[in-house]
């Protein structure tokens, strides 16, 4: 299993952009196998534009988003800028996408929420193509586009959708590389998430799917504060339904519930069997406990460090 980290302390934590490109760099210089930019839909800086930044600065690292939003954005439009970030970054994009939640879709952007899956399904199969062969020609329910993009020194990338429903694992497996999940514990990751995308790939040929399981880990020998901490800083994720459908998989009041908390050996022993229930990649979302344990942030980043490669 891969790991990879996200900026901050908390996804979509606003940041200034120097210290997003900041962290990116120092994500490949301490070996992590990737780093991901969120993409919220109200605040904080464009991903792509970040990653294309952190990509010019770097030479190995994967670049990835997680996730983009789909319905603001045309996949005519999303395919030209994610082009544009893989040769920025040299070939090292992975393109996370996702219909966000129903209150940005249709409190924020006045967009109709209507379907999701069918809209995902019809986003990709415009996005692919253009992204693969850089033409598509496409008649659906939604998108009726015929389309070309010409781009120098472009390759193909992986692309990931945020899927936690048994319809939108299902599109996942049959039309893209994988999924990216947040709030999905050991539990639902071995029973829910792995079986239904690993047999929607299958049955239409595809390769295995990645599976990047994104959480959040505090290691620290504080585990009250750093559940109680956990409790208010992902408090909002247990009260949108996508997020609380999986939480109730789990059997799990809130998002702390899933958080992974504790000293190293308890830390490294729930990564492994995130591991063994088929996880491809571990997205960290790293915590600190508060004021108790100043010292959690780095624990947890030499911990993560000194698992690459080994799990």
């Amino acid at each position: 299993m891969k790991i990879g980290l996200f900026p901050g302390s908390v996804p979509g934590q606003l940041l200034d952009l120097e210290s997003a490109i900041a962290q990116g760099v120092s994500a490949e210089t301490d070996g992590f196998d990737s780093f991901w930019a969120p993409h919220l839909s109200n605040r904080g800086f464009d991903a792509l534009t970040v990653l294309a930044l952190i990509g010019t600065l770097t030479s190995r690292i994967e670049l990835g988003t997680a996730v983009v939003p789909s319905y603001p954005r045309h996949p005519i439009a999303l395919a030209q800028q994610a082009m544009t970030t893989q040769v920025a970054s040299n070939g090292r994009l992975t393109l996370g996408i996702g219909p966000s939640h129903p209150r940005n879709v249709e409190d924020s952007w006045g967009l109709s929420y209507e379907k999701p899956v069918r809209h995902i399904k019809e986003y990709l199969r415009v996005l692919r193509p253009l992204t693969e062969n850089g033409r598509v020609r496409y008649s659906g329910d939604t998108y009726q586009v015929s389309a070309q993009i010409d781009m120098a020194e472009v390759s193909e990338f992986p692309i990931l959708v945020s899927a936690l429903a048994p319809g939108m694992l299902r599109v996942a497996g049959e039309l893209a590389d994988g999924t990216i999940t947040w709030m999905a514990g050991v539990e639902s990751v071995g029973t829910h998430i792995v079986p239904r995308i690993t047999r929607a790939a299958t049955n239409v040929g595809n390769q295995p799917p990645r599976i990047c399981v994104g959480l959040p880990v505090c290691v620290t020998n504080n585990r009250t504060a750093a559940f109680e901490q956990a409790s208010l800083a992902f408090e909002r994720y247990g009260t949108l339904a996508a997020y609380r459908r999986i939480l109730d998989v789990e059997s799990a009041d809130g998002p702390a519930d899933v958080s992974i908390i504790g000293d190293e050996l308890e830390v490294e022993k729930r990564l492994r069997a995130l591991a063994e229930c088929g996880a491809t990649d571990f997205l960290a979302a790293i915590f600190s406990p508060g004021e108790g344990d100043p010292d959690a942030p780095q624990r947890t980043r030499e911990l993560l460090a000194s698992l690459v490669g080994t799990l």
